[in-house]
């Protein structure tokens, strides 16, 4: 049986006590805003580039309390409605105004309220929790009076556990996929940066290359084009993927470019680099490399470079600095044999990658049958 009942009933929604900009350094307790929240509930990892100092962030606590394991978070602006479910001995501080704080959760489990938020009735629920035309957001008193089906506690459980599972198996290809990349990117930094490639007892070095390599200017080598404007209410989920600078951030019934492809980021995430096997959309937000002139050699090695934010304001990267930096190209049957190892890895990150699709398709279709009570677990 469900019962109905309110947010506000059910756990204390609120924000946090705020931090001031001049509080921010370099190290410290992780300080956390909505996009670190989005950023782990798409990839399973986050970073923070701010932080408090841990004195701050105990004075903090023991007034006005921090996150605990079972704890919710909510962001309320920007990308409204995504949770984090904070687990056990993690600790950072959250930017009031940009997530909303569940804690003392009562007569509901933290993991089947995280579910719930994810299910299309808690997002129905949530879209009526807002404020603002230009840029919406959650406000905490109607919040509150959102409506809430509970299964029993014992239920509750079960179906935490069930959609847990899957959770659990997309996490660990996520982690595989991670592994499979550091060892590509591994495999660069030993040949073209420590020079230890195959064979280089026997090449000789010349102007601090090995011979018959070169030095090129990225914009001669493989010039950056700019993405295009796609905002989020225009796009049609399909089959293509979206890249924005945080990575890819949707679908979309058409591609723009041809993969396979690098997608570059250029404001936002500055010079963060990605890799897409299919035909893509690059967002406005980006620049890319199409099928033409991308490699997985020219992957590895853009990641490899030190890009430098020229935009105070914006984070932004600018393209003509961007085509400046030089990139060492080796001699073909090098690039060769990197090129046949690299793409042997990024077979099984595509055979991963094809997993976890499957599994978060499978997982969307459950989970709405189980909160409203079609499927009994």
């Amino acid at each position: 049986m469900i019962t109905l009942t309110k947010l506000g009933d059910v756990a204390d929604i609120t924000s946090s006590k705020r931090i001031y900009a001049s509080e921010y350094l370099a190290e410290g307790v992780p300080f956390w805003r909505g996009k670190e929240v989005v950023e782990m509930f798409s990839t399973g990892e986050t970073r923070s580039d701010l932080y408090i100092a841990p004195g701050r962030f105990s004075e903090i606590e023991g007034r006005f309390g921090a996150p605990q394991a079972g704890d919710l978070l909510l962001t309320s602006v920007g990308t409204l409605g995504v949770p984090y479910l904070v687990p056990e001995n993690q600790t950072f501080y959250f930017k009031d105004g940009n997530l909303i704080w569940f804690r003392n959760l009562r007569g509901v489990l933290g993991q089947y309220l995280y579910y719930w938020l994810q299910s299309k009735h808690g997002k129905a629920e949530l879209a009526k929790c807002t404020i603002g035309t230009s840029q919406q957001a959650f406000t905490i008193e109607k919040l509150k009076g959102a409506s809430v089906g509970l299964h029993p506690l014992e239920e509750q459980g079960r179906i935490a556990s069930t959609i847990g599972s899957y959770d659990a198996l997309i996490k660990n290809n996520r982690r595989r996929i991670k592994l499979l990349e550091e060892a590509a990117q591994l495999i660069y930094r030993e040949w073209f940066v420590r020079l230890r490639f195959p064979g280089h007892e026997h090449t000789k070095i010349e102007n601090g290359v090995p011979e018959g390599w070169n030095k090129r200017k990225i914009g001669d080598y493989s010039p950056f084009a700019y993405g295009k404007a796609l905002k989020e209410d225009n796009r049609v989920p399909g089959p293509f993927p979206v890249f924005g600078s945080s990575g890819q951030v949707g679908t979309h019934e058409k591609a723009l470019v041809a993969g396979p492809g690098i997608i570059i980021g250029r404001k936002g995430n500055v010079g963060a680099v990605y890799w897409s096997d299919a035909d893509f959309f690059p967002i406005d937000t980006t620049y890319y490399i199409d099928s033409a002139r991308a490699s997985l050699f020219l992957f590895h090695a853009l990641s490899d470079v030190p890009f430098i934010n020229t935009d105070v304001a914006v984070p932004g990267l600018n393209r003509d600095m961007a085509h400046s930096r030089e990139i060492v190209i080796p001699c073909e049957a090098v690039l060769k044999e990197f090129e046949d190892q690299a793409s042997t890895i990024q077979r099984q990150v595509r055979i991963l990658k094809a997993q976890v699709f499957k599994l978060q398709e499978a997982r969307d279709l459950l989970l709405p049958r189980l909160m409203s009570g079609e499927i009994e677990v």
